[in-house]
């Protein structure tokens, strides 16, 4: 909803919301393991014109901002094959058939990293690019983060673990140190569940 606003700066004017396009008919394209690319022909609300569009569906996906009780987040380096880059991350990954989101952030913590939560508590979820994508990214933190396992690298992934001083983390990111975009989203919902 849209307020008025009184005093030196001009009041906001609410203005209707677009409508909802109509899906007219949708044609699976590619299955690319990890995610379906389809083809979605809509018709405009406003014209009645159909066009096509693209979109991409991926299972949910999880991500972590792990602290241990010493005040540190347990991060993780990897190498990613889209950038073609080493990348300092949260950890985080796609959810399993039949795994829940809070199951699933427990799982990529502990293979990534070796350590498993005291506490896991939701801090929201997001819609990663609703242009193009889908799915939802469910974002945790945990409380108290303890090792208890060597890293669990399997298949083609390879994290090396990174203990960052949570207060040296915006620092971080500003630097360009931290820049999956999904990592950050995660850290702002962190830091606003935190009110840090």
């Amino acid at each position: 909803m849209c307020a008025a606003r009184s005093g030196r700066r001009a009041s906001v004017r609410c203005m209707p919301k677009p409508k909802h396009w109509t899906v007219v008919e949708e044609e699976s394209l590619q299955d690319c393991r990890v995610f379906t690319v389809q083809r979605v022909r809509s018709r405009s609300p406003r014209t009645g014109a159909e066009r096509d569009f693209f979109d991409i569906d991926s299972a949910d996906w999880v991500n972590v901002v792990p602290v241990t009780a010493e005040g540190e987040v347990v991060m993780v380096w990897q190498y990613r094959h889209g950038s073609r880059t080493l990348t300092l991350e949260t950890p985080g990954g796609m959810v399993d058939p039949g795994e829940t989101p809070a199951e699933a952030a427990v799982r990529e913590v502990l293979e990534e990293t070796g350590y498993a939560p005291g506490e896991l508590v939701s801090v929201g979820d997001v819609n990663p690019n609703p242009a193009i994508f889908r799915n939802r990214l469910h974002g945790f933190m945990v409380r108290d983060a303890v090792r208890v396992a060597e890293v669990r690298n399997e298949s083609t992934e390879e994290t090396v673990v990174e203990l960052v001083p949570l207060e040296a983390l915006r620092d971080r990111a500003r630097a360009g140190e931290i820049d999956h975009a999904l990592c950050l989203s995660v850290i702002f919902l962190f830091e606003l569940n935190e009110r840090l």
